[in-house]
């Protein structure tokens, strides 16, 4: 297990260092120069090559690289280029209210996909797995946008339930935050139940098809007790990949939900700092998604591996 996980570490690290350079080398294609995002387009040329060279952008590439990876490397996210502060404090606050919104979305999604999946599987064939799966293919297919728009006008609008833009005062209750979340949560759940519901259902009916499982029958288990001990155990090892997968995209890509509602979290961070032509913000934020990704894919991996002795024997090799 050891030598998988360092294995594993080795290949996060090189991917990171393959990130940073699209990331870096990406941000500088951007149309638009960071001065005169800054100045507006009426200063003058002057003041615009000044604050260009202020701002190190006109040095050559490979140096303003080095310059940045060194920094990050050493704990300097640099210094935003609009808000004219450390980048590190704005991405630290905006990171924590995305991941308050990810895992609220994950406590809702999680039981509601794996139930789901579980009981279409039961039911193969069945009107109540035809039910569960089509519906979770239709909500999938329907983008944010769109179920974000009609949460906003008829929860928040129409009946006034739910608070628009859901924001998170400090010191507020948590009871007063879940009622912050519960509008920007709906678009995901929409998005994400068919996924897991559908991996969770395939993982059932292999393991329901499964020797141990017919053994355990004919030992005269209970359909409960079989399912608890023997399925569940072995048909979540795929959902659990999923789920990894889609933790980076609550925490990275909610760009799209976090615009619409107008939530502060790390994809409106994204969004402003990408229209600002700020590269430091803009680097370190997606940086940052692609940290949190790797930690998420290796902690379902190493879990899978643990929970999968057949897997654990292939790590070991």
């Amino acid at each position: 297990m050891a030598i998988y996980l360092l294995r594993r570490l080795g290949l996060a690290v090189i991917t990171l260092f393959l990130l940073s350079v699209i990331i870096f080398f990406a941000g500088q294609v951007l149309p638009g120069d960071p001065a005169r995002a800054i100045l507006g387009p009426l200063s003058a040329e002057s003041a615009v090559r000044a604050l260009d060279h202020q701002l190190g952008v006109d040095r050559p590439l490979l140096t303003q690289y080095t310059s940045w990876i060194t920094g990050v490397l050493h704990g300097n996210l640099g210094e935003s280029y609009q808000n004219q502060s450390a980048v590190a404090p704005l991405l630290r606050a905006a990171l924590v209210n995305s991941a308050k919104l990810g895992a609220f979305a994950l406590v809702v999604i999680i039981p509601l996909g794996i139930l789901g999946g579980v009981i279409a599987a039961l039911y193969a064939g069945r009107p109540i797995d035809r039910v569960i799966t089509l519906t979770g293919s239709s909500a999938a297919a329907l983008p944010e946008f769109v179920t974000g728009i009609i949460v906003i006008v008829i929860l928040s609008v129409q009946l006034k339930l739910l608070p628009f833009p859901p924001q998170i005062q400090p010191g507020a209750s948590v009871s007063s935050q879940l009622r912050s979340l519960i509008s920007p949560v709906i678009p995901l759940v929409f998005v994400l139940f068919g996924y897991i519901a559908r991996m969770a259902r395939a993982g059932t009916i292999e393991a329901l098809e499964s020797d141990y499982v017919r053994t355990a029958t004919l030992k005269g288990l209970t359909r409960v007790v079989v399912i608890y001990r023997h399925v569940l155990r072995n048909s979540l090892l795929p959902t659990i990949a999923v789920i990894a997968t889609q933790t980076g995209y609550l925490i990275g890509g909610l760009v799209v939900v976090e615009r619409l509602f107008n939530y502060q979290g790390i994809g409106n961070l994204i969004y402003h700092a990408a229209t600002a032509k700020d590269f430091p913000m803009l680097e370190a934020s997606v940086l940052t998604i692609g940290v949190v990704y790797m930690v998420a894919t290796i902690g379902a991996d190493v879990l899978t591996t643990v929970l999968n002795p057949r897997q654990r024997t292939e790590a070991a090799r």
